[in-house]
């Protein structure tokens, strides 16, 4: 299943991987050799959290863009998460985005960000 990512001013911002299941959660990006220009995770946590939705970035071999969404889809924190690291948002979220590096010039602290699923793809 596929998720479309929107800013508030309606631009179509990423075409994501939905990751709702604790497997999809656990594998992430891992193994990967690169990421393409729209390719993604948008992550779904049971529930809202800083330790709920800790990433490690152990065996990503590449730095991608992560940002962390609240329960309304206000964004909480962004990082350039780089390999073999932890991250951990300094604020609670519900939601996670895992892209490419670029996107990060899309986001904003404090912005909000809607999404649906894609019933195309």
């Amino acid at each position: 299943m596929r998720v479309l990512v929107y800013n508030q001013e309606g631009e179509l911002l990423a075409r994501l991987r939905l990751c709702r299941s604790w497997r999809c959660r656990g594998r992430g990006l891992m193994f990967r050799r690169s990421l393409e220009e729209n390719e993604g995770l948008f992550f779904v946590f049971p529930r809202s959290g800083r330790w709920a939705t800790a990433i490690h970035m152990f065996f990503v071999f590449f730095p991608i863009a992560a940002i962390w969404l609240d329960e309304v889809g206000r964004i909480v924190h962004i990082v350039e998460a780089r390999p073999f690291r932890v991250y951990i948002p300094p604020c609670p979220a519900r939601y996670l985005i895992e892209g490419p590096v670029d996107l990060l010039t899309r986001a904003r602290i404090g912005e909000v960000w809607i999404w649906r699923e894609d019933v195309g793809g």
